[in-house]
């Protein structure tokens, strides 16, 4: 992830969170729930992969979907597999209230620093999760 998708991320970080909890319960709870047909209807041949075919567009729809959730939780692991590199106990306390959704407005009023300042530290947080600061710091010769 580039440092703009990181921060975009963090952003939307809450919201993604539910949205793939959402769609989890949503597929456990319509999971192979397809209406069956009865009678001489199912005895006869279907065409596959018409447009008006609802049981094919519903699959497809949810291959979509599976897809994209997959896109979501890529997202979050990797804002997640890095949040040890944080260590800094205000830039930490920052990274918490961004995660749990607060505006930097909101984390301004919290921390009772500026919302410049918290912009600032939500920089540094992004720099730091970026892979751009790895390959900084390898050819800087700070991590083997």
């Amino acid at each position: 992830m580039n440092k703009k998708e990181i921060a975009e991320t963090l952003r939307d970080y809450n919201w993604i969170i539910n949205e793939i909890k959402r769609q989890r319960k949503l597929i456990e709870d319509v999971n192979g729930n397809f209406i069956a047909q009865y009678g001489v209807e199912a005895s006869l041949p279907k065409v596959v992969g018409q447009n008006g075919d609802p049981i094919f567009q519903e699959v497809v729809r949810r291959e979509k979907k599976s897809k994209w959730i997959e896109r979501l939780e890529k997202k979050v692991l990797y804002i997640q597999s890095r949040i040890d590199r944080i260590t800094d106990e205000r830039e930490r306390a920052v990274l918490e209230c961004i995660l749990d959704g607060m505006s930097m407005q909101a984390i301004s009023r919290h921390m009772g620093l500026s919302t410049r300042h918290i912009q600032r530290i939500k920089n540094s947080i992004v720099d730091q999760m970026s892979d751009m600061s790895d390959m900084s710091q390898k050819m800087t010769g700070e991590i083997y």
